[in-house]
């Protein structure tokens, strides 16, 4: 397997994590301590930037009450959401950026 292949199959599993998240009514907040992770590794898992361990593909399951095999399957959008708006700070008071 070329390490091409790799890189998307992680990423992917982000994504069908993340879509399963979103299709559970969750926020990564809820979701992280559903799974007992941190906010900063979901992100990294729903980004593509993490390499599940086994445990932890079995313990991601689990919570959403899907197979593992789920996991492995083709995303539905290859883009991940949109995050929070940023927020600028103009004298003393927050502001949505356009």
């Amino acid at each position: 397997m070329r390490s091409r292949d790799i890189d998307d199959t992680v990423k992917n599993v982000g994504r069908r994590v993340a879509e399963l998240r979103a299709k559970a009514g969750l926020t990564q907040e809820q979701q992280a301590e559903r799974l007992g992770f941190t906010l900063k590794y979901l992100q990294r898992i729903e980004g593509g930037g993490e390499n599940l361990t086994v445990r932890s593909l079995v313990k991601i399951a689990a919570v959403f009450g899907v197979p593992v095999a789920e996991l492995f399957r083709t995303p539905r959008t290859m883009q991940a959401g949109p995050g929070r708006p940023r927020v600028r700070v103009t004298k003393g008071r927050a502001k949505m950026a356009r």
